[in-house]
């Protein structure tokens, strides 16, 4: 009943994960959520996620970025790095997530989705058969302002982590040491 839910994996944060691993093992994109994923929600990249991108495209992998920001915000985001993007993407419809596959010109299998959010990310990455990779949100919220969502996505995680069939799907991806 809560498979469309549960991640693959779930990570501490987008900087936790061994990228070269992931190469290793066979993918070849990575479609990544901006919001909560790789900065604050609204805030531009980072330098640490600049060179993020930079490490991950020197590996061999594509990029692209599937928000459901409008295109100001994700160009924004991206002055500093080079990705393909898709912006008011209705996540989790799979819409989005199919032509994210069309333009990174891979297989499903060669493509692992990163996100911060259940009932989004994973949901539609899950819908459309794309392994993905749910980290640790980024944000500030005290109990009373994480929201609903929020708040059923820890009762998820909660269930999930019981649930020693649907974890460590991809394999132990994680890095010992944050880039």
């Amino acid at each position: 009943m809560f498979k469309y839910l549960y991640p693959y994996e779930y990570v501490e944060s987008v900087f936790s994960i061994n990228y070269e691993k992931l190469y290793q093992m066979g993918y070849r994109g990575i479609i990544f959520d901006i919001d909560n994923t790789l900065v604050p929600h609204g805030k531009d990249s980072t330098k640490e996620v600049d060179n993020l991108f930079q490490v991950i495209h020197r590996i061999g992998f594509k990029t692209l970025l599937l928000s459901n920001n409008n295109e100001n915000r994700v160009k924004s985001f991206l002055k500093n790095i080079d990705s393909e993007y898709i912006c008011d993407a209705e996540k989790p419809n799979i819409e989005g997530y199919v032509k994210a596959i069309e333009i990174l010109n891979l297989k499903k299998a060669e493509i692992v989705y990163i996100g911060d959010q259940v009932f989004t990310d994973i949901l539609g990455a899950n819908k459309v058969g794309i392994d993905n990779i749910l980290v640790k949100y980024i944000g500030f919220y005290d109990d009373g302002k994480k929201g609903i969502k929020r708040n059923l996505e820890k009762l998820i995680l909660k269930l999930y982590s019981k649930s020693k069939k649907y974890q460590n799907r991809i394999g132990d991806i994680q890095k010992e040491e944050e880039i």
